[in-house]
This record gives C-alpha cells, sequence and structure tokens, in this order.
C-alpha cells in the first residue's frame, strides 16, 4: 500500500539525513500514571521539546534545504496557525534566507511574537488561514517569494515523517501512536513511515470538536470548507485546502481512525501534563493525553502519544490548570 504513496519511506529517510543537524532528536519516556490508568504501556514522545516548540521545524527545515539558492535568495512564505511559521521563520534564518508569515486575527499573540522576533516579515489577514492563504498566493504571484506550505507539500510530509521513524527507533513495540491531526502533515509523515516498516501499527488522528476540517473532509470524501473557531487546540484549525493535492489522501489511505476532542477533554489533557507528567504543552499537543484520559482509544498494545508543542499562551495555560474548560480569546491586531 505505502509504495504508491505520494511520500515514500525512502523520502522520509533522505529527509531525516537531511535534518539531523539542524533539528533535534527528542526523547520518548513512558508514562506511569497513564500506564497504569489505561492498564497497558503508555509512552510519550516529547516533541514539544523540539528547538521552536513543535515538530514543525522537521518539515520547514526539509523543505528550506531542499531549495536552490535562486530560491533561497527570494525569500519565502507561508501561512500559519502559527508553529509552522515560528518554524519557518527560524529555517529560513538558518539557511540565510528571509520569511514572510502570514495569518489570521485568530493566531494567539504568543506565537505571532516569537515569529517577529526571529525575523520573520508578520502580515495578519482576516479571521481564517483561508484568508491568510490568499495573501501568501498573492506574495507568490506579485513578488516572487516562494511558497513552503504548512502541510500539503512532499517535503515538509517527508520531514515531518522524521518522527515516526524516531517513534520506531525508540519504541518498535508501539501498537498504536496517537497523531494530532489538522491539515495532516504529521499525521501523513508518521504513517507513512510507520506503515512502510510495519503495516499492522494503529495511526489514530486526534483533532478538537470545534472545525476538524480534515475530519469534515473524510468523512465527505473530499476537501470541504469548515467554519474557523476558537480552541485550546489552536494549531490544529485551519482549512485543509480545495485543491488539496497530497494530505487528504494520505490520511484516507493510512489513518485507521480520527477521534474528536471536546474543549473540557483538552484542557484536561494540558492539565494532566502538566501535574502528572510535569509538561508544559499547548492544546493541540495535548489531544493523545486528552482520548487516553478519555477513554476514547481502543487498546491493543503498547501507545505512543506524540505531544506535539509547546507554544502555548501562558496566560491560556494558567487559566487551564486553573480549571477553565473554555478558551480566552485574544485576537491580534
Amino acid at each position: 500500500m505505502t509504495t504508491s504513496l505520494p511520500v515514500t519511506l525512502r523520502d522520509i529517510i533522505l529527509a531525516s539525513e537531511r535534518i539531523s543537524n539542524q533539528v533535534r532528536k527528542t526523547p520518548i519516556i513512558r508514562s506511569e500514571a497513564l500506564s497504569e490508568r489505561v492498564g497497558t504501556a503508555v509512552y510519550l514522545k516529547l516533541e514539544h521539546q523540539q528547538i521552536t516548540g513543535s515538530f514543525k521545524l522537521r518539515g520547514a527545515t526539509n523543505a528550506v534545504l531542499s531549495l536552490k539558492a535562486e530560491e533561497k535568495a527570494r525569500g519565502v512564505v507561508a501561512a500559519s496557525t502559527g508553529n509552522h511559521g515560528r518554524a519557518l521563520a527560524y529555517a529560513a534564518r538558518a539557511a540565510g534566507s528571509t520569511a514572510t508569515i502570514c495569518m489570521s486575527r485568530l493566531v494567539p499573540e504568543n506565537k505571532v511574537a516569537e515569529i517577529r522576533r526571529l525575523g520573520a516579515n508578520v502580515r495578519i489577514i482576516g479571521r481564517s488561514q483561508d484568508d491568510a492563504q490568499l495573501e501568501v498566493d498573492r506574495l507568490v504571484q506579485d513578488d516572487g517569494l516562494v511558497a513552503v506550505p504548512p502541510f500539503d507539500d512532499a517535503r515538509v510530509i517527508a520531514g515531518q515523517g522524521s518522527l515516526g521513524l524516531e517513534v520506531f527507533k525508540d519504541c518498535p513495540e508501539a501498537a498504536t501512536v496517537l497523531v494530532p491531526l489538522s491539515g495532516g502533515g504529521l499525521a501523513s509523515g508518521v504513517a507513512a513511515a510507520l506503515k512502510a516498516i510495519n503495516p499492522d501499527v494503529g495511526i489514530i488522528g486526534l483533532t478538537m470538536e470545534r472545525g476538524a476540517a480534515m475530519k469534515a473532509s473524510l468523512e465527505a470524501g473530499r476537501p470541504v470548507e469548515v467554519q474557523e473557531e476558537e480552541s485550546f487546540a489552536d494549531s490544529l484549525g485551519g482549512g485543509i485546502g480545495l485543491d488539496n493535492q497530497l494530505t487528504f489522501s494520505m490520511c484516507r489511505d493510512l489513518l485507521d481512525d480520527v477521534v474528536l476532542l471536546s474543549e473540557p477533554e483538552i484542557a484536561a489533557g494540558m492539565r494532566h501534563a502538566y501535574s502528572m507528567e510535569g509538561e508544559v504543552i499547548e492544546g493541540a499537543g495535548a489531544v493523545g493525553v486528552a482520548a487516553l484520559l478519555a477513554g476514547k482509544i481502543e487498546i491493543t498494545g503498547p501507545v505512543v502519544a506524540i505531544l506535539s508543542g509547546r507554544n502555548v499562551d501562558m496566560e491560556q495555560h494558567r487559566s487551564v490548570i486553573n480549571g477553565a474548560t473554555a478558551p480566552i480569546r485574544k485576537d491580534v491586531a
């Protein structure tokens, strides 16, 4: 099945080698609290300890390093819900290029501020990632910038897939891997890597109930638009693109299930990560823990939950730790 995929295991291995000196190999640890709760070994892939605070650095770095010198000189551009923008800004600066990041007003200010700190040009456009993408398209056409999509790009997917290789190396006995799901770059890459090695491993995509674009698209049998809503898992917001070329079909073919989490369930995952595991993670990074706590995963053996990012607004995080079950909303000016 995986031999016909647009991103292969070989692509992922080459990407892993290409980015090895510029990204962090993040650890996997056993969660004693979660293992006791669900009755089997649960491991946490601490990808929130990545250099820019999320897995996105893998795909952005692979994409930038794959560019020609002339393309790097023109500068790169992308739409982002925050973490891809931060990663691309970092990767572009490391490669001697420049980055322009287009975001909607729903992106938290802490993520916008960090992207600016990394030297990127920031453009706040509209109230959806689709609005931001229109500005990306204009900058590509009018100014000649080079687009580096946040997920629907073979170079990005292959880079994210390097995380799957690490999961297999450190936990080859995993029966199920829980992957945060938004546009599908991470899920596609991890699933392509792991299923090429072990077709029997279960890959479960996890996302929020509010505006779950990939879930709605998979149910419709084609990419569809959804309304973006405020969520603790803000990094999982945004559409998958009506002209999606790669991640929709890869998620359709590779994911064994997609599970939705409510805002109180995501908050419970964040609280558990902080109080029981000693980890500060954003809502998107907590969905695996949330799904296990909520009993939404059928357990068949050892489980790996990917903690995908830590770039949370600390006021938001404090509110969750104090019992909040709905996000604070502060639009970016």
